[in-house]
């Protein structure tokens, strides 16, 4: 059966082995691509296996890459219809994602409003817990004092984990394991915070020790058809950082697969 396309042309707001991917599949549904990069990628693989490829910029990130408002501009310039940011760089921009539907582009992504609220890990926690997922004890609102730390690990258990809201990639979090190191890790997890995320704002929960990292991937439409894509086992790390993931997880049998779902 032929396919249909929903879009004649798609930019691609990202660049290398990323982009490539994008790219071989938005072929593959008989749609066009459109490819940008900056001036240090002028020779880059992207670059040539894009339909057509705009230069948006200088070498650094800052002012090619990360200038959304020159990127949807190209979108406009070359005719696509939507936008496909990839990961990294722009992909969980609220305000990127705000100015394509501005603009009368169709974002390939979570809408701004649930980016803006999982970009701060207080706020998804507090949403998950009104939705009833489950949540590891700790707190839905930023802890403001090393005082306040303490009487949480107290109150939950220690070890404790200070996490800056905004954080990720295992900046802004600090284990503690007694009240003793409570205010150097408070004031160590904001500093990373603000350094990293522009956000000083940190939160606690529980510290599991030597737990399995698993996620799930949800995937839906504008039109309310929801999938998830499976697990993927995440624990293999350094210094909080993914090294593999596997999937299925050899940690999930069928039952919690289909709990998880």
């Amino acid at each position: 059966m032929r396919r249909v396309a929903v879009f004649s042309k798609v930019l691609v707001a990202n660049r290398g082995e990323i982009a490539v991917r994008i790219f071989r599949t938005l072929r593959e549904l008989g749609i066009g691509t459109v490819g940008v990069y900056s001036e240090a990628d002028r020779d880059a693989l992207h670059v040539r296996r894009a339909d057509e490829a705009f230069l948006i910029g200088a070498g650094p990130p800052s002012e090619s890459y990360l200038v959304r408002e020159r990127i949807v501009e190209t979108a406009l310039r070359a005719g696509a219809e939507a936008i496909h940011p990839g990961y990294g760089f722009l992909a969980e921009n609220a305000a990127f994602a705000r100015a394509c539907a501005e603009a009368g582009i169709v974002w390939i992504g979570p809408p701004a409003e649930a980016i803006e609220v999982m970009g701060s890990k207080v706020s998804a926690r507090e949403r998950m817990q009104a939705a009833g997922v489950p949540i590891i004890p700790g707190t839905t609102e930023p802890v403001t004092s090393a005082d306040e730390v303490v009487r949480l690990g107290d109150e939950i258990g220690w070890p404790i984990a200070i996490k800056a809201s905004a954080g990720g990639g295992g900046k802004g979090l600090k284990v503690v394991r007694t009240d003793d190191e409570a205010e150097r890790a408070f004031e160590s997890a904001r500093r990373e915070g603000e350094a990293y995320f522009s956000d000083p704002a940190v939160y606690v929960e529980r510290y599991l020790e030597d737990p399995r990292h698993v996620e799930v991937q949800v995937l839906a439409d504008a039109h309310g058809n929801v999938i998830h894509l499976g697990e993927r086992d995440c624990t293999i790390q350094r210094r909080h950082q993914k090294l593999v993931e596997e999937t299925p997880s050899p940690a999930v049998d069928d039952s919690l697969r289909t709990r998880i779902g």
